[in-house]
């Protein structure tokens, strides 16, 4: 039987986030993104390349320590903890693409972008075309948060583009999250087979990190509503004392609780290589994941009442995430679909 249990290192390297993550205080940083200020945002991402988040889906010959699928599940349950801004998952997204083209005979791109991203020196953006997926909808995604982005990345249809720019941004539910198209044409990175695989193999990182980053938003959006409903009272007591309370939120704790045992086991199927497990679990993993995020900032909105509604109150900050990542590179009906397809050889 596997058991999906963090060893005593995978412990240690989450607690070393959350506490330099905690003293970034990642909420501010999130507000100024929302205005277009990146400068604290960038700052916490320098700390994160220095704590090798960024190093985790490179290997050793692009300095950085992977690919370890395990150990970035980890890290993104902090970074979605912690409201971090920014182009997280396509980073990591874009570290993995460039990694699998260098494994598939295609070392250039590798060698060349991969240093700055590893280390956090810079941050990078990419739309996997033609697959449905990626910030936006549709077969022809947008790219997230391209203005703060060093590398602009286009897969999918058998090409990978460094991109030459961008559209204007435009703002979506998540003030934090600024959206825009890639401009066509730029560099071709690589084209054929090798293309098409490395797209292949970022979509599975951009689908962990995202079930990832979800799990953590929903601890968040849980611990928050937990300490909100000790201190609130009504008729004389704490809301928190209230059985119906007591409900709701155990009903969320099992949920994200389920959804754990799912992202690490997405995990290290990606880790062992297991194609077949892989397509299956990540699917299991973005979707539960997110639908259990997404059910914990809904049950954190009604029992916050009034107050979960502002935009100053710092809970905005994870419920906006929440509805937004839900969908991200693929919505349920997409994942769904893929283990269907899977089950039935097609």
């Amino acid at each position: 039987m596997m058991r999906f249990l963090l060893d005593d290192e995978q412990r240690a390297f989450a607690r070393s986030l959350d506490g330099m993550l905690t003293a970034a205080d990642t909420p501010a940083a999130a507000r100024a993104w929302a205005a277009g200020e990146h400068a604290p945002g960038l700052a916490v991402w320098r700390r994160l390349g220095e704590a090798g988040v960024f190093a985790l889906a490179a290997p050793g010959e692009y300095e950085g320590v992977g690919p370890l699928p395990v150990e970035t599940a980890v890290a993104f349950v902090e970074v979605g903890r912690h409201a971090v801004p920014g182009p997280a998952v396509e980073t990591v997204t874009a570290v993995a693409l460039l990694s699998g083209l260098a494994e598939l005979g295609v070392p250039g791109p590798a060698k060349r972008l991969l240093p700055a991203l590893v280390d956090g020196g810079t941050c990078a953006t990419l739309t996997l075309t033609g697959t449905g997926t990626g910030t936006g909808t549709g077969t022809e995604p947008h790219a997230l948060d391209a203005d703060a982005a060093g590398v602009l990345l286009a897969a999918g249809d058998g090409e990978v583009r460094l991109a030459p720019g961008h559209t204007d941004l435009r703002g979506s539910l998540d003030p934090a999250r600024r959206l825009g198209r890639l401009l066509p044409d730029g560099e071709v990175l690589a084209s054929g087979d090798a293309a098409d695989a490395a797209a292949r193999c970022a979509l599975d990182w951009a689908a962990l990190a995202t079930a990832a980053q979800c799990l953590g938003i929903g601890y968040a959006l849980l611990d928050r509503t937990v300490a909100y409903v000790k201190e609130r009272t009504q008729f004389g007591v704490p809301v928190g004392s209230f059985q119906a309370v007591k409900h709701r939120l155990a009903d969320v704790l099992v949920r994200l609780e389920f959804a754990r045992p799912l992202v690490f086991g997405a995990a290290v199927s990606l880790r062992d290589g297991d194609r077949s497990a892989a397509d299956v679990d990540l699917a299991a993993a973005k979707v539960t994941a997110g639908e259990a995020a997404y059910d914990a900032a809904r049950v954190a909105l009604q029992l916050h009442g009034a107050v979960g509604y502002t935009a100053e109150y710092d809970l905005s900050l994870w419920l906006l995430k929440a509805r937004e990542l839900r969908g991200a590179w693929g919505g349920a009906g997409m994942w769904r679909g893929r283990v269907l397809r899977r089950a039935g050889g097609g």
